[in-house]
């Protein structure tokens, strides 16, 4: 059983006995660590994991957030990167290797994308990309050298779903490791783990540090895979999160439920309200009721926090663009998780030299609710929707 949440998130890893009592766990900012005779130095070389030799490996105030992020997703063991692509690389490469085939759901984050297409292309791992709706598809797409499964679950534009526990029984079947992005559900409300997934990584940057000034990336799951990302990736590709960045991110956690249930609760407001909107096409919101995997998602989750996605009755493009700039309470931009409301519109991805993102409905605009009054982010929808 998960440990308390309140606890996890305020106490957890703590021992304040080891620094004077402090509140707050203090910010170890050091390259090198330095041993009392050769009995400790040997020691700690049986295991840097958990001893503490170089910042590169291990540090206290990043060992402290490792603890809670484990216990979050009821994982064995964490580790913590420098971005949430970097978690997405190590984690994966960690487990093929040249003549291993993927399958994975098509439209993922851009950059995990860009690692199959492009990095793991270059050294002989080949991949199919599968409408993850569909264990069908999922399952023709598996090939005699198929090695990994990689889901994400919500996808975070269209925000279809994966059905996990069937996925993690497929996989074990056929002797895969399952790697899922649970950054659109945190741990708060989701735990694949629980659901049989292998590996569960996070864009950090997103809800857990939960106020936009950190980027860092998590990977979750058994001691023994843990370990095996910490001595080959983390170590060789150096991709190590900062001390100071770790102790930012420790001050997020505290105010993580909190956080995300007022973004769920709002979210779920005006996502309703668009839904109502005769100039709204359609929502994509997980746990609306009309959503198409409504009922899977309420059985593997119980919040969805600020995201969703509209899609809008609108014939120009110009017209959308129009809609986009009138809106004044909502930040246009990249990410989500942070205080701020954002919007990602995909009529900005057109016309972007060397881009190809036409296959993306100019109509959708990805809504990320943040911490604001949804009643005043209502208005300003309200009158941005006027001009459509």
């Amino acid at each position: 059983m998960k440990e308390d949440l309140s606890y996890i998130l305020n106490h957890l890893g703590e021992d304040r006995e080891k620094y004077f009592n402090a509140v707050s766990p203090p910010v170890i900012q050091t390259s090198n660590f330095c041993f009392r005779d050769l009995q400790q130095f040997r020691q700690a070389f049986t295991d840097e994991l958990e001893h503490h030799i170089y910042t590169r490996g291990n540090n206290p105030t990043v060992a402290i957030l490792r603890k809670k992020l484990a216990a979050l997703e009821g994982a064995e063991d964490a580790l913590v990167l420098s971005s949430g692509s970097g978690a997405i690389a190590a984690a994966v490469i960690s487990q093929v290797k040249a003549g291993d085939h993927i399958v994975c759901v098509q439209s993922p984050y851009s950059w995990t994308q860009a690692l199959l297409t492009k990095l793991l292309a270059r050294f002989g791992v080949t991949h199919t990309f599968v409408d993850g709706k569909s264990m069908e598809a999922i399952t023709q797409a598996l090939q005699p050298n198929t090695r990994m499964l990689y889901l994400e679950s919500p996808s975070s534009l269209t925000f279809e779903l994966q059905d996990l526990q069937a996925c993690a029984q497929l996989a074990k079947e056929r002797g895969l490791v399952t790697i899922i992005d649970n950054s659109y559900s945190s741990p708060l409300f989701q735990n694949p783990i629980r659901h049989g997934i292998d590996i569960v990584v996070h864009s950090g940057t997103k809800y857990l540090n939960g106020h936009s000034d950190v980027v860092m990336g998590v990977i979750c799951s058994s001691r023994e895979i843990i370990k095996k990302i910490f001595e080959s990736e983390l170590m060789t590709l150096g991709a190590i999160l900062q001390a100071h960045d770790a102790a930012l991110a420790i001050r997020g956690l505290r105010t993580l439920e909190l956080r995300l249930r007022r973004c769920d609760e709002s979210a779920r407001l005006i996502a309703s309200r668009l839904a109502a909107h005769p100039k709204v096409e359609r929502v994509t919101h997980p746990l609306l009721p009309g959503h198409p995997q409504y009922e899977l998602a309420r059985k593997q989750m119980s919040g969805t926090g600020g995201l969703f996605s509209a899609y809008f009755k609108v014939d120009e493009r110009e017209k959308m663009e129009a809609f986009v700039q009138e809106l004044k309470h909502f930040l246009l931009a990249v990410s989500w998780g942070g205080h701020e409301s954002l919007i990602l519109p995909s009529v900005g991805f057109y016309n972007i030299p060397g881009r190809q993102d036409t296959h993306v409905d100019w109509k959708l605009v990805r809504f990320y609710i943040g911490l604001e009054d949804p009643e005043w982010l209502w208005a300003d929808l309200e009158n941005g929707l006027k001009i459509l």
